[in-house]
């Protein structure tokens, strides 16, 4: 009789950092012994030892009885051993949650590392339940989950069972995901959600059946209480996508650190420090896998935050400073914009001479008829940001939470006392008078960090997937009577968006000679990757030249505009002198060899005639549309351009075709 060994390895965070099957015979003598050198390639080399102990003196009873031990009392992975029948449904059911798990923990792998974005990823298992391959999406535009996982697999993809968090959201006519799938002879497909925005949703799935794959979808083909958790799994990897796209606003995080009485600070002032390192290095986590960093005037005032992430490489997040008064000072550590911007969002009219100072520095001063949180984040939603971490007072917390813009809780208990009636607290006045009025936290987690407690729960449900999710398009209608799906008006901005692929950060690599004057042609993996190194292309100096060479080379647009932007602001020395003359015929000729080397593309370009294409960025005024309209739009003129001269080559070509 056969039975499967399920082995999963938990991290302190209780997620899944392993998971193995093997299908066994009850005769087998050591049936763990298989799993020896597979656990010890995995594992962390000071802590293998203990793990293959453990399952060496468990032996034969592995097979009959449940089994969950801690490893290390310093190290704390847990590993849960657990076996079960391999000819029902619950077994199979077990089985894909434990993928769809793992696949939804690998998803997370680059959080701090690269800028937010959809997290895919994918597990591929063979059919006697053994790992083939995984792989994750690194960044938007490099290599999807599941080409990845396929390369690692090999030629065990064949026949095999591949586990997606979520439904494969390839930019448009990029189909790179799904047929990696169906050329390496993939059976069966587990989804654990479909993607969230509209028009990517289901197309994947289609496409993959089409092919005559199985397409299993968490939720819909079949559900139980195992299946409803590993479900449950993959909504939490993505909340920012569907936070996003259900309410128009980027997913929100309230962080604060208190002591046991309830205090953010002393009466004086002073904070610092109420957590612990290890509390603080956690905080620089959270950092690095958000977007913004936001903060109020009085934090300003009384810390001087940095507001990094400190850990010397990866995602820095940009830093929200929101105030109404700009009462702040003229000396800061947020004015330091070198390697991250900084983003004051204000109250319209205040300061202007202070406005002035900040933007001398290269800070971004950003005003609004009517400051409140509601209104900043919907403008940052309309900056394509998936995230924001909010650590500020307890006054900007109290009326973020009244705004309805926080999604979730983040709080570090300290085991001191501080007492004080003045000291503040994490949240202000929220005007409740009764405790049947207070905001209960949904699915909390208790969690120990060195001596501080941390408890984080969410203030809003992730919303049901189950109904149809407004796009996330970007397609905004000035017209209400138009059909929203044919806009006399299209706005594209960022590459998951439904006109995604006109930005220059969409996946698509183009040949094109190293400079103008060269006939070296090089591949670059984006627009975005040669336009920013057109900026210090023909320079007399070897740092500019390794700094085309970084960029050109980046894994990501992303990482390749980070790249060129921060040595525009901290070396200026290296862009090349004519380059405010020559930049937009460079995006031109980019734009141009990415139109004409994709038909996809170029269809798509053309099937917007009769309409504005507007680059939906509201803080670039040359390239974009800009906030209320007044941005130059270069990038939607130069495609406007280019839909042009396609056109007039088809109407040359037509007649030709007519005379002969």
């Amino acid at each position: 009789m056969a039975r499967t060994l399920v082995i999963e390895i938990y991290n302190r965070s209780c997620r899944c950092v392993l998971i193995g099957y093997q299908v066994l015979l009850l005769s087998d003598p050591n049936p763990a012994s298989d799993w020896l050198k597979y656990l010890t390639q995995r594992v962390p080399a000071k802590r293998a030892q203990r793990v293959s102990l453990y399952i060496i003196r468990l032996g034969k009873s592995i097979l009959s009885m449940a089994l969950s031990f801690r490893i290390c009392s310093s190290s704390p992975l847990i590993c849960r051993a657990t076996l079960s029948n391999g000819n029902n449904s619950r077994n199979y059911h077990t089985t894909d949650a434990a993928f769809i798990r793992r696949a939804a923990d690998l998803s997370e792998m680059s959080a701090g590392l690269t800028s937010p974005h959809p997290n895919f990823g994918c597990v591929i298992a063979t059919s006697s339940g053994k790992v083939a391959g995984e792989g994750y999406l690194y960044a938007q535009g490099t290599k999807p989950a599941e080409a990845l996982a396929v390369e690692a697999a090999g030629e065990f993809s064949r026949g095999a069972t591949a586990y997606l968090n979520m439904e494969p959201g390839d930019c448009h006519g990029d189909h790179t995901a799904v047929s990696a799938l169906v050329q390496a002879g993939i059976e069966r497909v587990v989804v654990g959600i479909r993607h969230p925005l509209q028009h990517l949703r289901g197309s994947a799935i289609r496409e993959l059946r089409s092919h005559g794959i199985e397409v299993n979808v968490l939720g819909e083909d079949f559900e139980s209480k195992v299946l409803e958790d590993a479900r449950k799994s993959c909504l939490l990897v993505n909340a920012p996508l569907i936070h996003r796209a259900c309410s128009r606003v980027p997913f929100s995080v309230l962080k604060y650190a208190m002591t046991l009485d309830g205090k953010i600070a002393a009466s004086s002032g002073h904070a610092a420090w109420i957590s612990s390192k290890l509390s603080r290095t956690r905080v620089f986590e959270l950092r690095g896998g958000s977007d913004a960093v936001i903060v109020g005037g009085n934090t300003v005032r009384q810390d001087d935050p940095r507001l990094t992430a400190r850990h010397g490489q990866g995602h820095t997040p940009t830093r929200i400073v929101m105030t109404q008064s700009l009462d702040l000072f003229e000396k800061a550590n947020l004015w330091d914009v070198s390697e991250v911007s900084t983003i004051v969002v204000t109250q319209r009219g205040a300061r202007k001479s202070f406005q002035k100072l900040l933007a001398s520095k290269g800070v971004e001063v950003v005003e609004f008829d009517m400051l409140n949180p509601r209104e900043v984040m919907e403008y940052f939603h309309l900056r394509g940001y998936l995230s924001i971490l909010w650590e500020c007072g307890g006054t900007l917390a109290a009326s973020a939470i009244s705004s309805s813009v926080i999604h979730k809780v983040v709080a570090f208990v300290a085991p001191k006392i501080i007492g004080g009636s003045k000291a503040p607290s994490p949240v202000g006045d929220l005007g409740m008078v009764e405790m049947t009025q207070a905001l209960n936290l949904i699915d909390v987690c208790y969690e120990q960090v060195g001596p501080d407690m941390l408890v984080s729960g969410f203030l809003q449900p992730i919303p049901d997937l189950l109904p149809v999710i407004p796009s996330e398009d970007a397609t905004v209608e000035i017209d209400p009577s138009v059909d929203p799906f044919e806009p006399s008006i299209i706005f594209f901005y960022k590459t998951w968006d439904l006109y995604g692929s006109f930005s220059n950060f969409s996946p698509h690599p183009i040949r094109m000679p190293y400079g103008e004057e060269n006939d070296d042609y090089m591949t670059w993996s984006s627009v975005e990757h040669y336009y920013q190194a057109n900026k210090f292309v023909g320079v007399e100096n070897p740092k500019a030249y390794d700094c085309v060479e970084k960029i050109r080379t980046a894994r990501s647009p992303e990482e390749a505009a980070l790249i060129g932007r921060s040595t525009l602001r901290q070396k200026p020395e290296l862009v090349r002198n004519d380059w405010e003359d020559v930049k937009i015929e460079v995006m031109y000729k980019a734009l141009k060899c990415k139109f004409s080397t994709y038909p996809h593309l170029k269809s798509m370009l053309l099937s917007t005639i009769g309409t504005v294409l507007v680059e939906a960025s509201p803080h670039d005024l040359f390239w974009g549309g800009g906030r209320e309209g007044e941005g130059l739009n270069y990038l939607g003129r130069l495609l406007m351009q280019l839909r042009s001269e396609y056109l007039g080559e088809s109407s040359v070509s037509a007649e030709k075709t007519s005379s002969a």
